[in-house]
């Protein structure tokens, strides 16, 4: 008898992750946040202050410290969704990147995206329950780094 017959078998669902970004007044007070979901089930959730920025760049910094997140993970298929579209069809290459500040954030987006076997970014509404979570994270770390 092998010693891991006690260990579970490993799950090869696909790492959901959902992102969002906010920024109060564009540009002003912003923070990013991720919410990571394995079977329709929250494993894992994050939120941080970045200080004055756009909401574009609060997008981007969701999704390179999600991605430097789930490589604790899986180093698997990721799907990131997000409700930026800017986002999705910047990292998809569907528009293109015309301020050289998101440039930069996208090329950090492609060196994370390389640590994986597959990521799919993904566009949904905002309405989706997890991006709202995310959403929810957002709102209530500008709270607390406001003084709210």
């Amino acid at each position: 008898m092998d010693n891991y017959s006690n260990i579970p078998a490993v799950n090869d669902a696909v790492l959901q992750i959902y992102t969002d970004g906010a920024s109060r007044n564009n540009p002003g007070p912003a923070a990013w946040a991720f919410v990571f979901v394995k079977n329709e089930k929250i494993i894992h959730s994050d939120a941080g202050f970045i200080g004055e920025n756009t909401n574009n760049v609060a997008e981007y910094k969701a999704a390179i410290t999600a991605l430097d997140a789930a490589v604790n993970y899986t180093r698997d298929k990721v799907e990131l969704y997000s409700d930026s579209a800017l986002l999705v069809n910047q990292v998809t290459g569907k528009w293109k990147i015309k301020k050289e500040h998101l440039k930069k954030l996208y090329d950090e987006v492609i060196q994370r995206v390389r640590r994986f076997e597959q990521v799919k970014f993904l566009h949904v509404s905002r309405e989706n329950k997890f991006v709202k979570q995310a959403d929810e994270l957002c709102n209530k770390c500008l709270d607390k780094s406001l003084g709210c």
